[in-house]
């Protein structure tokens, strides 16, 4: 269970990074699915729209306390 929250963990953080970068400039790489979040959440709510940087920077952040939990979880169990 936690490898696969580890997983989820990265892969949210990496979403938040590539909308982030897509924001400021351009994601060349695996751009459907990195950029999800910030292609097709953040233009369809309206208080996004305003603050996408921030929005973004927000799932990175989100991705990395899912990492630090999981790993923090494996720590304790043992």
């Amino acid at each position: 269970m936690r490898k696969i929250i580890e997983g989820t963990g990265v892969l949210v953080f990496l979403v938040g990074v590539s909308g982030t970068i897509d924001h400021l400039w351009y994601q060349p790489f695996l751009g459907v699915v990195l950029n999800s979040f910030n292609r097709f959440v953040v233009p369809n709510v309206g208080p996004l729209q305003e603050h996408a940087l921030f929005a973004n920077l927000a799932v990175a952040v989100l991705g990395a306390a899912l990492v630090l939990a999981a790993g923090a979880l494996a720590t304790r169990r043992r």
